[in-house]
């Protein structure tokens, strides 16, 4: 099929190539020239494991090409999916603005006479199919004033659940695809988009491979639209209570001496649980949880529902992130003057992504209280430098980190961590003290070389 994707962020880069690399032709359009640019280069302009690898591959074989207009590519198109930014407003909920502009455009440059199914791949507020509707007539209207919507297009929604750092894995060998259409004609096409993804009858990319034990076919959820909006948004609420459940069971831990990682692992093994987001730490971030939670919420109290869950998940994870400096208060009495080396400042391992960081929670109460931090990461280092404001000396090496600190802070499981040499770390440290806000390294490695060692719920 002809498919165009709006957005060459981390959907709408994992879905282009993904459906490239499946046999389709497509268009990824992004108002930014130097993401085109990296991408005819066959460059990603996203740091994403094996996308490098699978983008070359679809751009040597002439099935992706990409440009900052969408005009000459909408009338040809049998799919256009939306993958733009959708930040949070002032009031909680997903702003609009970008998916408002691209639906204007689309709906400009349709070719009436080629029906077409426009999808709404951004994570977007439940009931935003009708208003991407309206934006897309208004744009028809006004290059083909009293053309019928209906019949000319259609708009479905098929929301992603890509993780960074593994966004190609989950695309090509997802746990499910939900399609949210009232339209059979539009059900039909997209099922057909997706039939080599639901069969599995493709070879794995040697950079992607397929998972051990996966099973075909992947599981189709076909839904009505605003069911599918809402499956995003619930999905992505209860993995955050997950996680923020794991971690008001690992603040119990610590004022009765249990071990939170034994809990947890114990209490995974219910089938009816499941062992995964059940880790103790400093917090959840990124994009998605934060973003989607507060837009659940305001959905909610727009029709007179209080969510109580979902706002306790958002509170125990803002209480979560001050765990790191409180401890250290706690241990270090003033802070003023100290030397603290901030370990690790992307939200997770795997991504470049600084966005609602527990980092930069601990850099600004770090800095507030007067400590002198250093920080390292291994990818994005000079980002947050240009990112946050804050009196950070940012360094490129971890020793440097290290060296002369009075304490080191882990915010980040990167495995370059993991790998740490802590005979060596701490005969450079001024003061042995390590807090580990992600239950990274072992009390029984540490402990004996006369490191004082904290960790999460241990």
């Amino acid at each position: 099929m002809q498919v165009l994707v709006l957005g060459a962020g981390y959907v709408g880069m994992a879905t282009g190539v993904t459906l490239a690399y499946l046999g389709h032709d497509v268009v990824l359009v992004d108002i930014k020239p130097e993401r085109v640019a990296a991408i005819a280069a066959a460059q990603s302009p996203i740091l994403e494991p094996g996308m490098d690898a699978m983008l070359g591959e679809v751009r040597a074989s002439g099935r992706l090409s990409a440009t900052t207009e969408a005009g000459p590519a909408v009338a040809a198109a049998d799919v256009v999916f939306i993958a733009v930014n959708t930040p949070p407003d002032a009031s909680g909920d997903a702003n609009m603005t970008f998916v408002q502009a691209a639906a204007v455009s689309l709906g400009q440059h349709l070719d009436p006479t080629h029906p077409v199914v426009i999808v709404n791949k951004s994570t977007v507020p439940i009931g935003s199919a009708n208003l991407v509707k309206s934006w897309v007539e208004d744009g028809l209207h006004s290059t083909h004033p009293g053309t019928p919507a209906n019949g000319t297009f259609t708009v479905a929604s098929n929301p992603e659940f890509l993780r960074e750092g593994q966004a190609l894995s989950d695309s090509l060998y997802p746990s499910r695809i939900v399609l949210g259409t009232d339209v059979p004609w539009a059900m039909e096409r997209l099922q057909a988009l997706y039939a080599p993804l639901i069969a599995q009858s493709f070879p794995a990319p040697a950079s992607v491979p397929r998972p051990a034990g996966f099973l075909a076919p992947v599981p189709v959820a076909a839904t009505d639209r605003v069911s599918a909006e809402l499956v995003k948004y619930a999905s992505n609420a209860f993995l955050a209570t997950k996680i923020s459940f794991a971690n008001e069971i690992a603040a119990i831990c610590e004022r009765v001496g249990a071990d939170v990682t034994q809990v947890m692992a114990a209490v995974g093994q219910d089938p009816r649980i499941g062992s995964q987001f059940l880790d103790a730490g400093v917090g959840w971030g990124g994009s998605c949880f934060g973003k989607d939670l507060s837009a659940l919420m305001h959905t909610a109290r727009e029709y007179g529902l209080e969510p109580v869950l979902a706002a306790a998940a958002v509170e125990v994870n803002r209480r979560q992130r001050r765990w790191l400096v409180q401890r250290l208060q706690a241990t270090l009495k003033t802070l003023k003057g100290r030397r603290v080396a901030v370990l690790g400042l992307t939200f997770k391992p795997g991504t470049d992504d600084l966005r609602d960081s527990p980092a930069e929670t601990v850099l600004a109460d770090l800095t507030r209280l007067g400590a002198r931090v250093v920080a390292h990461d291994p990818v994005a280092t000079e980002a947050a430098a240009q990112a946050w404001s804050y009196p950070v000396e940012y360094v490129n090496h971890v020793d440097d980190a290290i060296a002369g600190s009075e304490a080191v802070l882990l915010v980040t499981a990167w495995p370059e961590y993991a790998a740490l040499d802590w005979v060596r770390a701490h005969e450079s440290m001024e003061r042995s003290l390590v807090l580990d806000g992600r239950n990274l390294w072992s009390p029984d490695v540490l402990r004996p070389l006369g490191i004082e060692y904290y960790s999460v719920g241990r």
